[in-house]
């Protein structure tokens, strides 16, 4: 019996209750005790008493030193007890309760949570958990809880299901325990912390970058597993704050000279000491997403990404003001897109490409030889680990591929690929200038929807001639499609739609203008010619006999991240038409962090896709000379074509059977925002849903990639003021319906 009321005892006393952070070390210099006094008492170190004593950054202590830190503090307010506060003063206010960071992608606690209730903390070796300050929470819009059942879209076969909410990327392998990656910064106190997802806080002792480097591979435990068997494990991610910058003797901002070159210079006295310590740099040098690294031995990598955030590491375009978050909150949205996505590796554009390859590793490793070995071989399904050469037709102007044509000469559609996004407008029609409204509604990840389920190709083009069409086989077919007439299009399996061509875009050209001849199209382009009802016989065609769905995976981790970031901001998938409007109506305000990380998620689809087709970045490049992205497998024109090809035709499926079931046309198309003008000031007053289901192939209300959402609403005056202001009847109102502002236009854009 008194081993179990021991372990009571204990029990309790490992809750001990403490007094303010303020008052702990009131009574601490009150006796006259310093830091290392009391740290030596208790066996613990002294950045860990400092932590317990910050007002800003409270740490808690658990266990045996819980019990001993308060049985000290007791004794100690015997001794010294509170002064009494003068007749008619204000009572000193007490500091506010901190409690634990919110785990990955859950909602923000309420700020009124009880001291009591306030999560403790744990020191172990040198690492603390600290209860970060959670931001405040609009009182009218609260944060949803965290979502953790599963949508339909991720039981699909294959797919992988992001991290729920709360999991750190590194999962249970313990040598990520800490997760993917910490933003390291310097306290009021002069002590380097690293803040890493889920408000754990490790205390640093690096003096120099180089010691740095090395705490983070041998101590920190950041990292994230691979996403695919063959593949490789993501490097910690270091990112520096501007203190953390200073302490490290690195500048707060890049000069000019060194922006324009996206580094500092070889001779900084920070490269000097990287140097002197064996490491190495990549070829873009120590700019915001340096990669420092030593040779690998045999599987043991050794090398850490650092992202600088005032070096323009996180651009404010995919990033929003992620930059100026505070540490514990840059953490938390870093954290729960490395959980989601991947771990970055550099821009948002970079990191969709480097997921490309992490879910589809280029090698593997093979079987059993006769002598017991394995040895690196292709992996099926990959593009593989050399590059291969494009088509001409597929090649970008100034690719070595044409150096051998005249200087200033311009090729046309029958000598290049053009398979771009929409950039379409028409005047409005009388009926339509009698209109109200224009509504613009958007396609949610649209490129992500078009990489869904697309074959494209693996290896490099074949070059046939007077080819038969195939609609599996990707490729790039030069056909004539100018006899492909909008005025009667099939719309059905045996059906035909007779409508008005003079208000439909072109499926076939960005402008939406009629071909005039023959030129080079991507396969979902001509397939779609077919399937309008239109026989194609193609001139010459580059096909790829190596194929397959690349994009998949790819696709389905995207997918599932972006829905899980909205679930968490309360829009949820197969929600009603009007309940889905409602909730995006200012989702982002209800935890602006988690809607950085929907803005960055969004952002490396496109991003992603457009490295697929890089172009030169300076480096003295001149026209016919290679640049440094055809040096890897990964620039695919072609893989990109398709995507926007498929993108582009899935959007005019759209809208033709729109247009056939209703007879509205649109007025304007950017990309994947189309606008038509309306009765209403919203998509239910125009879009055909009959007992809250959509038209068949039409457009459809929701949050899944290819359906649509709210893209904003402006009057039919406004339109026509904007085209007349500027005498352009056609200027594109899709550009600017979001919110009415034209100062592009202003600009000369």
């Amino acid at each position: 019996m008194s081993e179990l009321f021991d372990a009571v005892d204990a029990l309790v006393a490992s809750r001990a209750p403490l007094p303010p952070a303020q008052e702990r070390k009131r009574l601490r210099q009150a006796h006259g005790l310093t830091l290392d006094e009391v740290a030596a008492a208790l066996k613990v170190r002294r950045a860990t008493v400092s932590g317990w004593e910050s007002v800003k950054k409270t740490t808690e202590p658990r266990g045996p030193e819980r019990e001993a830190y308060a049985r000290l503090l007791n004794r100690l307010a015997d001794l010294y007890p509170t002064p009494p506060v003068p007749e008619g003063a204000a009572a000193p206010a007490a500091p506010a309760a901190f409690i634990a960071a919110p785990a990955l992608g859950e909602a923000q606690p309420p700020l009124s949570v009880p001291a009591s209730d306030a999560a403790a903390a744990s020191t172990t070796g040198n690492t603390r958990i600290t209860p970060a300050p959670p931001p405040p929470v609009p009182a009218a819009a609260p944060p949803p809880a965290r979502t953790t059942e599963s949508t339909p879209a991720s039981r699909r076969p294959g797919a992988k299901k992001a991290a729920p909410a709360g999991t750190p990327a590194g999962g249970t392998d313990p040598r990520f325990e800490n997760g993917p990656l910490a933003v390291v910064d310097v306290d009021t106190g002069g002590q380097v912390l690293a803040y890493c997802t889920g408000g754990l806080v490790l205390d640093v002792p690096a003096k120099s970058l180089p010691a740095l480097v090395e705490w983070t591979l041998k101590e920190a435990r950041l990292g994230q597993p691979r996403l695919s068997g063959p593949g490789k494990d993501a490097d910690p991610l270091i990112v520096l704050t501007e203190a953390a910058l200073e302490r490290y003797g690195l500048p707060v901002t890049l000069t000019d000279q060194e922006r324009l070159a996206g580094r500092i210079p070889e001779g900084h006295k920070v490269i000097k000491q990287l140097v002197r310590a064996e490491w190495k740099l990549t070829k873009r040098g120590f700019g915001p997403w340096a990669r420092i690294y030593r040779p690998a031995t045999g599987s043991q990598r050794a090398c850490v990404q650092l992202c600088i955030p005032s070096w323009n590491a996180l651009d404010t375009r995919h990033w929003g003001e992620a930059a100026q978050l505070p540490p514990a909150e840059l953490a938390r949205v870093l954290g729960v897109y490395a959980s989601r996505v991947m771990t970055p590796r550099g821009s948002t554009a970079v990191t969709g490409l480097e997921l490309m390859t992490a879910l589809h590793p280029p090698t593997r490793a093979s079987g059993l030889d006769a002598a017991g070995e394995r040895h690196s071989e292709h992996n099926p399904g990959s593009l593989g680990k050399d590059p291969v050469d494009c088509a001409p037709c597929e090649a970008p102007d100034g690719h070595p591929l044409l150096k051998d044509l005249p200087r200033f000469h311009v090729r046309g559609p029958a000598e290049k690929l053009f398979e771009e996004a929409y950039d379409w407008a028409r005047p409005m029609t009388d009926a339509e200038c009698t209109l109200p409204h224009l509504v613009g509604i958007d396609v949610n990840m649209a490129f992500a929807a078009g990489a869904n389920g697309l074959v494209v190709g693996l290896g490099a083009p074949a070059h046939v001639t007077n080819p038969v069409f195939d609609p599996k086989l990707p490729g790039s077919w030069l056909v004539d499609l100018s006899h492909v007439d909008l005025s009667r299009v099939k719309v059905g399996k045996d059906t035909w739609a007779e409508l008005d061509a003079g208000l439909l875009p072109s499926p076939f050209t960005p402008k939406g203008e009629r071909p005039e001849g023959p030129a080079w199209y991507a396969t979902p382009t001509v397939a779609y010619a077919v399937e309008l009802g239109y026989e194609v016989q193609p001139v010459e065609a580059y096909v790829r006999y190596d194929n397959g769905r690349y994009l998949d995976g790819w696709y389905q981790r995207l997918r599932d991240a972006y829905l899980a970031t909205m679930a968490d901001l309360g829009v949820h998938p197969d929600m009603a038409p009007a309940d889905f409007l409602a909730a995006m109506d200012g989702y982002g305000s209800r935890d602006p962090q988690l809607a950085i990380v929907a803005s960055a998620i969004k952002a490396t689809v496109k991003g992603g896709l457009g490295k697929l087709r890089e172009r030169p970045r300076g480096e003295g490049w001149r026209p016919g000379q290679p640049w440094r992205a055809l040096s890897r497998p990964t620039w695919r024109p072609d893989i990109r074509a398709a995507v926007i090809s498929r993108t582009r035709i899935n959007l005019h499926r759209k809208i033709v059977k729109h247009a056939a079931f209703t007879g509205q046309y649109p007025v304007a198309i950017l990309s994947d925002c189309v606008v038509y003008a309306t009765d209403g000031t919203g998509p239910l007053d125009f879009l055909p849903y009959r007992e809250g289901r959509p038209l068949p192939g039409g457009f459809k209300l929701g949050v899944n990639p290819g359906l649509v959402k709210h893209e904003g609403t402006q009057s039919v005056l406004w339109g026509e003021e904007v085209r007349d202001r500027f005498g352009t009847p056609d200027l594109n109102l899709a550009r600017y319906i979001k919110d009415g502002t034209v100062a592009d236009v202003d600009n000369g854009e």
